[in-house]
């Protein structure tokens, strides 16, 4: 049975809790952190068996190629003489030749130049991609693997086959439909103008299937309501592409621009079969065939090649903190 009802009404007791302050810290003194949780640890673990054989594969010869580049180290030392050490004395040579200075700023230039076309380029067809239909979505999709897939040597073949001085179709479009009669037999590969023109063509055509697909993917994470409702607040075309479209995509522009500088710089097979096919050696020098060309001075090779690490280095680097800026405004 129950007790008396007093008319008060009933309430469930609680144990009452009293919680300390935290501690005041001093101004501008941060709180302890504590050991990383061992599952971080355990992260960190699984990556070194991935990491060793990169640093082994790809840090002994660099840094051979560094003490090289100090070294006094030729054909002679392949059959066992010692290596003479000379310091800086390959740097000063290759520096203090105008050659030199000359091959850097071409190289430069054409990577440059590659880059900005190969990246208009690719974010056209990939724009273009994005907004046709399946059938010429598939046509485009299947034309850039095709682009992208063929083996170096093979492209460079046709290539040379459509600007040869002789049979070329390039210059048969040229002489004959467009009525450039001059161009009939035009050497391509003998001026260095054109040389290079060529090489571009070349390049660009190898590397923007990359840019594209790249892009693409990037197109497609762009919300359709984000678009929608600035189309339904009045902005045209242009203005949703340049002021949605491309802030949203900027990260993915950036990094895919940065890979194109790398690897643009740095080409060398395209450059050397051109080269190969009767194009003026010296005159059309980029980085890449310039230290192949010291392949008997190895030390000057290692130099030259150091020279150029440092040189890709410091244009990632400008674009790195160029790219880290931008994400901060």
């Amino acid at each position: 049975m129950s007790g008396p009802y007093d008319g008060r009404p009933v309430t469930a007791a609680t144990p009452s809790m009293t919680v300390a302050p935290a501690p005041a810290l001093p101004p501008g003194q941060s709180p302890p952190r504590g050991r990383p949780p061992l599952r971080r640890l355990g992260g960190y673990a699984l990556i070194v068996p991935a990491a060793i054989p990169i640093l082994v594969g790809l840090g002994y010869p660099l840094a051979r190629q560094f003490v090289l580049s100090f070294q006094e180290y030729g054909l002679a030392q392949q059959f066992g003489r010692p290596a003479e050490w000379v310091g800086l004395d390959n740097y000063v040579a290759l520096l203090s030749d105008g050659y030199v200075w000359a091959v850097i700023v071409r190289s430069v230039a054409f990577c440059l130049a590659n880059a900005a076309i190969t990246m208009a380029v690719g974010m056209a067809l990939a724009v273009l991609m994005a907004r046709v239909g399946r059938p010429a979505r598939l046509v485009l999709q299947v034309s850039m693997l095709l682009a992208w897939g063929t083996p170096v040597l093979a492209t460079m073949t046709v290539w040379q086959w459509l600007f040869d001085s002789q049979y070329g179709v390039v210059n048969w479009i040229l002489a004959e439909p467009l009525g450039m009669a001059g161009m009939r037999y035009h050497a391509w590969l003998v001026e260095p103008l054109s040389f290079y023109a060529v090489a571009t063509v070349i390049v660009v055509w190898m590397s923007v299937p990359f840019v594209v697909f790249t892009v693409y993917a990037g197109l497609l994470q762009v919300p359709t309501e984000t678009l929608e409702a600035a189309q339904l607040d009045g902005a045209s075309s242009w203005d949703r592409f340049w002021l949605i479209t491309i802030p949203m995509v900027k990260p993915v522009l950036l990094v895919v621009a940065l890979l194109q500088i790398i690897w643009d710089l740095r080409v060398f097979t395209q450059i050397y079969v051109l080269q190969r096919a009767g194009a003026p050696t010296r005159d059309t020098h980029l980085l890449g065939t310039y230290i192949y060309s010291l392949a008997k001075e190895f030390s000057m090779a290692g130099a030259m090649a150091t020279i150029m690490l440092v040189l890709t280095l410091a244009l990632t680097g400008f674009y790195i903190r160029h790219m880290l800026r931008e994400e901060e405004l």
